[in-house]
């Protein structure tokens, strides 16, 4: 199947860098003599009383659904429902987070992109799940769902400035010890995972004892098979050692940079979490316009690309998410949509069916890929193990 195939446009860190050396180099430090501990877990840095803690636990490193129905039932007042965890943004309503435990972010509309509906708005807010700590600080360069941060310090800066509305601005210090913080021990979900962090051997895909993990096993086998479709088709986004990058086969087959990181699979695409859908207008280099209906653009949003340069690279496209330690991070999905992983392997049944059917679905051949129930219940199996 033909893909068009853009360039990823490079995203400035110039306007993030302004924003850490203005939080790192203004106001009061609360940070000098606080290791990075106490301020991940306990500082609020004069705010809304979030601390880095309250939206990345330390036993899933997010939130999900059941965790803000606990701490609401527990204490309403909990700073995980105030400002962008609220249903208006201004403290007011719950209903949001405790269906979906998603926030919401205000994400700054390069130049060349508007909202149709509204061509003066420089920033959109969007719904989005939170992306796990868990062995991303030390293991994967790509922050946040749709990768514009450049390092651990400025996604930090920015959590605190937009998300927990800190009035005592971290220093740079303080910004590297919340870093260094986030790649001990306790960030990680397997002794391997943090060896492999400290220099040690790649993770290597576990065997499996039961029918069912060796067969979901097979899905995620970093192998170029054209006979049988469905053996690594899972690791064509998810391979590499942190099973979060395309591979051979996706770079043959759909034209895939080997090794790319964003993709769409869907989700907005199917809005399954039934978020308010925008027109987004991208003025494209040329000067002609695109226009793209969709409740989340996600990369595009970041390099600017319009539909002419990179469908599938950007728009719609989220962060490709490192496997290991899946089984303990739910929701899935940029907008929480999954809510468990048999939801996932439900999702991508139908992805795959509707990307495979060579006539559509009222045509008379069938998708080249379709997971039966039983494909589904196996990939989930293989997925418990990671």
């Amino acid at each position: 199947m033909a893909r068009q195939r853009g360039l990823l446009g490079i995203f400035t860190a110039v306007f993030l860098g302004a924003l850490v050396t203005t939080l790192s180099g203004q106001g009061k430090s609360v940070g000098n003599r606080m290791d990075g501990k106490r301020l991940f877990e306990r500082e609020t840095f004069d705010g809304n009383g979030r601390t880095c803690l309250t939206c990345h636990s330390s036993e899933t490193g997010t939130v999900s659904p059941a965790d803000a129905q606990r701490r609401f039932a527990a204490n309403p007042a909990d700073p995980l429902f105030v400002h962008d965890g609220s249903d208006d943004g201004n403290g007011n309503g719950v209903t949001r987070m405790l269906a979906d435990a998603t926030i919401l972010m205000h994400i700054p509309l390069p130049d060349n992109v508007s909202l149709a509906d509204d061509p003066r708005a420089r920033e959109v807010i969007l719904r989005r799940g939170i992306p796990t700590t868990i062995n991303t600080p030390a293991l994967d360069p790509v922050l946040m769902l749709d990768g514009r941060q450049p390092s651990l310090q400025a996604q930090a800066a920015g959590a605190i400035h937009d998300h927990a509305q800190g009035l005592a601005f971290p220093t740079s210090a303080d910004l590297d010890r919340i870093a260094q913080f986030q790649v001990t021990d306790g960030f990680f979900s397997a002794p391997t995972l943090r060896a492999f962090a400290r220099g040690g051997a790649a993770p290597v895909l576990p065997q499996g004892t039961t029918a069912s993990e060796k067969r979901g096993r097979r899905f995620f086998e970093d192998v170029v098979d054209f006979v049988d479709a469905k053996h690594g088709l899972c690791a064509g986004c998810h391979a590499g050692p942190m099973l979060n990058q395309t591979n051979l086969f996706s770079q043959i087959v759909f034209g895939i940079p080997l090794g790319t990181r964003f993709q769409t699979v869907g989700v907005a695409e199917f809005n399954k979490a039934q978020n308010p859908v925008r027109d987004f207008v991208f003025t494209n280099p040329d000067g002609t316009k695109s226009h793209l209906v969709t409740p989340d653009p996600g990369r595009a949003l970041i390099t600017g690309v319009g539909v002419e340069n990179g469908l599938f690279d950007n728009l719609n496209a989220f962060k490709i998410s490192p496997l290991w330690g899946i089984k303990n991070t739910a929701p899935y999905f940029h907008d929480n949509s999954a809510k468990t992983l048999e939801d996932v392997a439900a999702h991508y049944a139908l992805f795959f069916a509707v990307v495979t059917d060579p006539d559509g679905p009222d045509g008379p051949l069938p998708p080249f890929i379709l997971l039966t129930p039983q494909d589904q219940a196996d990939i989930v199996a293989y997925l418990k193990l990671l």
